[in-house]
């Protein structure tokens, strides 16, 4: 009798040990509607790019994108993620603007989050000062700038997010000079370069130039348009501002960036040769596109 209770116990413990080790790291994917022409700005598409790539990397994650575009109606699809990636329009129409309060409750717990291309943008005010205190970083209208060009990440630095990256250049609308949090407390940058003159040749304007920029690239100050943030409180965030350019996620380095930062966000071990994932074909990258003009 006792030999079969300690058998039952023992698969008892087993079973919960097996049950816990197959838990995995939840990833919410969240999409905006729609705003540029075709191949530009495709946040579902890119999403789940991203996502099929994790979801296929035999890691311990599942990633869920949000079928619809916009903030969840149904909230409770963001309990438990372990990380959050926003992929949208920015600014006046940032998806988020409305949800402050509740997202920042999300983040106080210690929930990750990366935002891609315009979701870095944010209005000043509160906004921005929530951006701050989640990822370290936004991109500011008289204040950063929102060229195309290409780039060369050659000085990658010693981190998670860099496993496996090797130096490249794609070209794309990078922003750069980026509000960050004083003196970087926290910050890691993760991409960097000295944007060319070229980059400043419109006039000044919100997202054109200004005073500021125009010092700081004239003083050769690098500009940093990806980076990682850890969090004083605990939590995790990460800022990018590439992918205006849906065929960007063709490039094998700079989509690697992107799942390696998703995964260190939602505190999962990063493998040494970061996250694999197969380069999409042109088939694969022209699916789930908006229907834009």
């Amino acid at each position: 009798m006792k030999i079969k209770l300690c058998l039952a116990a023992l698969l008892a413990v087993s079973l919960l040990t097996s049950g816990r080790a197959a838990e995995k790291s939840k990833i919410v994917f969240i999409s905006g509607k729609p705003s540029h022409g075709r191949m530009k700005h495709e946040h579902r598409a890119g999403n789940m790019i991203l996502a099929d790539a994790l979801n296929n990397s035999k890691l311990n994650v599942e990633a869920v994108v949000l079928p619809q575009p916009g903030y969840p109606e149904d909230k409770s699809i963001l309990d438990g993620a372990a990380t959050v990636v926003i992929f949208s329009t920015g600014h006046s129409r940032h998806l988020l603007n409305p949800h402050l309060d509740e997202f920042d409750a999300l983040m106080k717990k210690g929930t990750g989050v990366v935002m891609i291309h315009w979701a870095t943008e944010a209005e000043k005010g509160k906004a921005g000062e929530k951006f701050l205190e989640w990822m370290g970083g936004f991109c500011d209208l008289d204040w950063s700038v929102n060229p195309h060009w290409a780039p060369k990440f050659e000085d990658l630095p010693d981190h998670p997010i860099a496993n496996g990256v090797q130096p490249f250049s794609v070209h794309d609308e990078w922003y750069y000079h980026m509000r960050f949090v004083e003196d970087m407390k926290g910050v890691t940058p993760i991409l960097t370069d000295l944007p060319p003159p070229e980059t400043l040749k419109r006039p000044d304007g919100p997202r054109s130039g200004n005073f500021a920029v125009r010092k700081a690239v004239h003083s050769g100050e690098k500009q940093h348009v990806a980076w990682a943030y850890q969090r004083p409180a605990g939590g995790r965030g990460f800022g990018f501002t590439g992918a205006h350019n849906h065929v960007s996620w063709q490039n094998d380095n700079f989509r690697k960036v992107v799942l390696n930062a998703i995964l260190w966000t939602a505190n999962v071990k990063v493998p040494e040769d970061g996250c694999p994932s197969p380069t999409p074909d042109d088939t694969r990258i022209e699916e789930n596109i908006d229907g834009k003009k």
